[in-house]
């Protein structure tokens, strides 16, 4: 039997999952996405990978001084477009803050149980439903010696929380996945690792969500959060109103804006990101990989490959820098020399954006400001891997039980 009734404000991977197992915990759940129906949000074109390698936060030593190096690369992995905003001056000093060893010591294990709890959760959801998962591992291509180096000690990191990861010469690598042909240094392999279909996931948490009774409203662009007695009483756009006792803001890069509207002000930048999908690849690697120094994802989905990077933060913009793509397309031959950039001519290249959280952890928590208000953003490059644990997590929140583990690191209101 149904009881409260729960409006989520977004229709992306996170707001998806937490109406399924709100759904399953026995809400009744209203979905609001500003898409269309089945619409490109940025769940849609990313890697599609699970990662538990990725247990360092975005924000570590090293990356200020990197970003600026890349800055002046118009090819390069990362991006900040130079311009006067308070939110942006924010963010960075924020992230400034943020990029230390402490910070990385307190988050690498949050960051890992998320990673290995969701990736129960997807091995759990696919026994139901198809929607490509592998679970093969990931391979971190290294070029260089320098870059091998750099991450044979993330592999050490690695072990350190229980974490497995393998060191590999070139000869090992090649023989890990023969089907594609390599030119690298070696690599380091990390089994837990797995990849999906991302649009075949999202059709299918949208089919659970409708199929056991929630509705998803879609086309719906919410301009007023309305407030009463210190709680949220309903959210209205394009001429209608949703109320309901409890309210979850899973909105992505468009978070903040969201929340402005309730008088809430959330650290968060977006982060654009690239994809390009050869549908008949020269070669279909097995396993999921990632260009260690040229910062490209790779992954194979049915018979087509996709590429993936960049991070471009420069507000609300899908707009295409061909530059940003042409720094992925040119990458790709000197990892995998049986490809060419004339592989990629006629592709349409796909952009999508991030949240992303000034010190690279998820916002997954309860509003201090209004109770009945959950805030579930800022997954930045972990958004699809960190779905089902999220969305759990939020109907946790929404029962008043407690999570699987602590969660005191991803309070939304730690930077107030």
């Amino acid at each position: 039997m149904k009881t409260d009734q729960v409006v989520i404000v977004g229709g992306g991977v996170i707001g998806l999952c937490s109406a399924y197992y709100a759904l399953k915990r026995g809400f009744s759940v209203t979905v609001i996405e500003r898409e269309a129906a089945g619409g490109d949000n940025c769940s849609m074109g990313n890697a599609g990978m699970i990662v538990p390698s990725h247990f360092t936060p975005l924000a570590a030593p090293g990356m200020i001084s990197k970003g600026l190096r890349w800055m002046f690369n118009p090819e390069s992995p990362f991006y900040v477009r130079p311009r006067v905003n308070p939110d942006l001056m924010k963010w960075g000093w924020l992230f400034h803050q943020n990029s230390n060893a402490r910070h990385v010591a307190a988050s690498r294990e949050l960051l890992r149980d998320l990673n290995l709890e969701s990736r129960r959760l997807f091995a759990e959801l696919s026994t139901e439903g198809d929607f490509g998962l592998k679970q093969r591992g990931l391979l971190m291509l290294c070029k260089t010696q320098k870059g091998l180096d750099e991450e044979a000690q993330v592999a050490r990191e690695a072990h350190e929380i229980g974490l497995q990861a393998e060191v590999l010469d070139a000869a090992a690598t090649a023989e890990l996945d023969p089907s594609i042909t390599m030119d690298v240094t070696g690599a380091v392999y990390f089994p837990q690792d797995c990849h999906l279909e991302p649009k075949r996931f999202m059709a299918e948490m949208r089919r659970r969500v409708l199929s056991l009774g929630g509705v998803i409203e879609s086309g719906v662009g919410i301009d007023n959060i309305a407030t009463s007695g210190g709680r949220v009483s309903s959210v209205s756009g394009n001429g209608r109103s949703f109320e309901g006792k409890q309210f979850v803001v899973a909105g992505g890069s468009w978070t903040p804006e969201l929340l402005k509207l309730a008088g809430i002000k959330l650290p968060l930048q977006a982060g654009k990101g690239y994809s390009l999908t050869l549908p008949e690849p020269p070669e279909l690697p097995q396993l999921c990989s990632i260009f260690a120094e040229a910062k490209v994802a790779i992954t194979p989905m049915g018979s087509g490959l996709r590429f993936g990077g960049t991070m471009e933060v420069g507000g609300l913009d899908l707009s295409v820098n061909p530059s940003r793509v042409r720094g992925i397309v040119k990458s790709v031959n000197a990892y995998f020399p049986k490809f060419s950039e004339l592989d990629f001519a006629g592709i349409k290249p796909w952009a999508g954006l991030r949240p992303v959280s000034p010190d690279g952890v998820p916002y997954l928590g309860k509003s201090g400001r209004f109770p009945n208000l959950t805030i579930a953003s800022g997954h930045a490059m972990m958004g699809l891997s960190l779905g089902p644990v999220s969305g759990r997590v939020v109907a946790d929140l929404l029962a008043g039980d407690p999570p699987f583990r602590p969660i005191d690191g991803m309070s939304a209101d730690r930077f107030s």
